[in-house]
This record gives C-alpha cells, sequence and structure tokens, in this order.
C-alpha cells in the first residue's frame, strides 16, 4: 500500500523487556540491525500487521507479549535516492509506520527467527533502549529517535531522557 506521496504503509515494533531492554536484530547476512517491522496489507489494520509481522520475523504470538502502545500518528522516513526503485509503479520514495511498544510475558521470551521461509533476520540481542536512535541505518535513525521518545513513558522501565545526540533527532 502506497500513498499518493509515494510511502509504503508500514509498521515497525519496539519489543521491550521487563528491565527496560529493547529487541534488536540483525538483518540476514548484513551488518545492519534494526527493530522487526514490515508493511501493511491492504485486508490488514495496522494492529493486525503488528502481530503478523511480529510472528513472522521473531516467532512470538500475541500471547507472548503485552501491547503497552502506539504511536499517534504515522512517523516518515525517505528512502535515499539511490534506494528508490524508479522503475516501480507507484514509485516507493519511504515509509510511513504506526510504532507499537509490546512488553515480553516471559523473561526468556520463546524468540524463533526462522519461523518463516524467508527470514529477516539472523541474531538478535537485548540493547539500552536508547542505542538503536544512534545505531540504525542513517536514514532511519530520526523516526527511531521519535518512535522511541513518543513510547518511552509506556516502557516497562521508563528510560529517562533521551541523550542529547537522540534529542536532537527528535525535533
Amino acid at each position: 500500500m502506497i500513498d499518493s506521496e509515494g510511502f509504503r504503509a508500514n509498521v515497525g515494533i519496539i519489543l521491550t523487556n521487563a528491565a527496560g531492554q529493547v529487541f534488536w536484530a540483525r538483518r540476514l547476512r548484513q551488518n545492519a540491525w534494526q527493530f522487526p517491522q514490515g508493511g501493511i496489507g491492504v485486508d490488514e489494520t495496522p494492529e493486525e500487521a503488528m502481530y503478523r509481522e511480529l510472528g513472522e520475523e521473531v516467532g512470538l504470538a500475541p500471547e507472548d507479549v503485552i501491547l503497552c502502545g502506539c504511536t499517534g500518528d504515522w512517523l516518515h522516513y525517505r528512502l535515499p535516492r539511490r534506494l528508490v526503485r524508479r522503475n516501480h509503479r507507484p514509485v516507493c520514495v519511504g515509509q510511513k509506520q504506526l510504532w507499537y511498544m509490546l512488553r515480553v510475558v516471559e523473561e526468556e521470551p520463546p524468540v524463533r527467527l526462522d519461523a518463516t521461509d524467508h527470514p529477516e533476520f539472523d541474531t538478535w540481542r537485548w540493547v539500552d533502549y536508547w542505542r538503536p536512535a544512534r545505531d540504525v541505518v542513517y536514514f532511519k535513525r530520526r523516526v527511531y529517535a521519535r518512535a522511541l521518545s513518543e513510547l518511552a513513558g509506556m516502557a516497562p522501565r521508563p528510560p529517562g531522557p533521551p541523550p542529547r545526540d537522540v534529542r536532537a533527532r527528535c525535533r
């Protein structure tokens, strides 16, 4: 689903544990780390897409998590020009995302990165709450900072204010 401005509708998932850390996963055979995310199908609500992506990318079911909250509006990022596929119609210039914060129920959640035939990730770890806003690929940093800032109060252990370098991206 690409809107009239060229943005693909998408959901992002910030998965937290009781210690306030976040789930950080490495894309398959790449040195690129990110949160789980994925497109919204034409017959899906954003929440349905979020639970589908959670199952496909992380192997978790709705009963493995507690829904803490969602961003109030879409957050947008543009792809760098070199990544825009101009020969596809409609042209996708970036993504608009609704971000969800979930907390795992178990201390050791039953994560399965191979839950589908086409896994997205090959490894994962729990990291400090603000780290993804610094470590994700550069063109997603502002969206990550804004999502983490907006949802920080819903985290199991609120992380405190963002560090100065992250705070600057939230504007």
